[in-house]
């Protein structure tokens, strides 16, 4: 059975955060989305894979390949976005049009088996079959109707809370008949969500399948730290065999460090941190529930927490960084600087100075 990965670009919250590299090469737990994405499909029983890449696509052709995971590696290029529709249409001469296939956005996370999905599929003898996961708030997804048999009435986008048909929101994980292709129009930027499938369900060819399990849709830089700490407590410990950590230094579970990280004396990292390969931690430092790229700097005496910093980002002594705050790829960071929650810096700026509202230093 053949797959799609709708690679993208980043989300609006982590677009400023990496200039060398597309979201699916962003490390969460230490290792690259696309690879989580690639694992579960393969565990679902995909043979092929076909990436629709338009974001800096040779970086992940090079990390790819072909095969990976006991998979086949295709590429579908786009020369600009075509958003959900469009790069379905432009894969088709890479499908098997008598057999249905897998589309699975690339920003979403699961331990799901999604040979469900497709037994659910062939069962209703449906066009198309998403998967569905119910969360606390649907306003800021979108909410989805089912009638008893599983049949999608409507979608509600971002109801107000409290108004939403049901507490179910499309998972970004879908199985589709070749037919449905028949719906996209031949050129243009299409949304499938938007244009394809309200029709479908209008028509009744389009079902529903509630999932089960973890489930994360890491757009959002406040869910990809969720999704980083939720699989790093699946190694329920602290991996740090390869990283050079001084004696009186503490980690607390659970937490990843990678090879060639340094940690000096008195620092404290964890719980829920990942460290790239090559970061040097100073002495006295706090870091706790944060992401840290591969070749990142932090002076002595720094804290951060609830943050992401970016790769070969330089803080120097004494920086406090805030929760929700994004350090993007080459950025510097001076002494004695804090930059109170929620403050972004994009890529290669230098900041001397505190910042202590909201904002974003481009």
């Amino acid at each position: 059975m053949k797959a799609i990965i709708l690679a993208g670009g980043f989300g609006t919250r982590l677009r400023p955060l990496s200039c060398t590299r597309p979201k699916m090469l962003l490390p969460v737990a230490n290792q690259p989305l696309v690879d989580w994405c690639l694992k579960t499909l393969s565990n679902g029983g995909v043979d092929t894979v076909i990436l629709a890449v338009n974001y800096m696509a040779e970086a992940l052709v090079r990390y790819l390949g072909t095969t990976k995971y006991d998979l086949g590696l295709l590429y579908s290029r786009e020369q600009r976005p075509m958003g959900t529709g469009g790069p379905l249409k432009k894969a088709k001469d890479l499908l098997t049009m008598n057999e249905p296939f897998i589309v699975m956005n690339g920003d979403v996370i699961t331990d799901f088996d999604i040979k469900r999905l497709v037994d659910f599929h062939k069962e209703k003898k449906g066009l198309a079959t998403l998967a569905v996961v119910e969360v606390a708030d649907p306003s800021r997804f979108g909410s989805v109707e089912r009638d008893y048999e599983g049949h999608i009435l409507r979608f509600v986008e971002k109801p107000e809370p409290g108004k939403a048909p049901s507490n179910l929101i499309n998972a970004g994980i879908y199985v589709l008949e070749p037919e449905v292709l028949n719906y996209i129009p031949n050129s243009g930027k299409v949304s499938i969500e938007r244009e394809v499938f309200p029709i479908l369900a209008k028509e009744g060819k389009l079902y529903g399948y509630e999932i089960h399990g973890q489930w994360m849709d890491v757009g959002v830089s406040g869910d990809y730290l969720r999704a980083n700490a939720l699989l790093l407590a699946r190694n329920d410990g602290v991996r740090s065999e390869k990283a050079k950590v001084d004696a009186s230094a503490m980690l607390l579970s659970p937490s990843d460090l990678a090879e060639g990280v340094e940690v000096g004396a008195e620092s404290v990292i964890g719980p829920n941190v990942s460290v790239a390969e090559n970061v040097l931690i100073g002495k006295g430092c706090r870091i706790e529930n944060s992401v840290i790229f591969s070749g990142a700097t932090i002076g002595d005496y720094t804290n951060i927490k609830n943050a992401i910093i970016g790769e070969n980002a330089i803080l120097h002594k004494w920086v406090k960084i805030e929760s929700g705050s994004l350090i993007g790829d080459y950025a510097e960071i001076e002494d004695g600087v804090t930059l109170t929650e929620g403050v972004t810096v994009c890529p290669s700026k230098t900041v001397g100075e505190s910042i202590l509202n909201q904002r974003q230093v481009m």
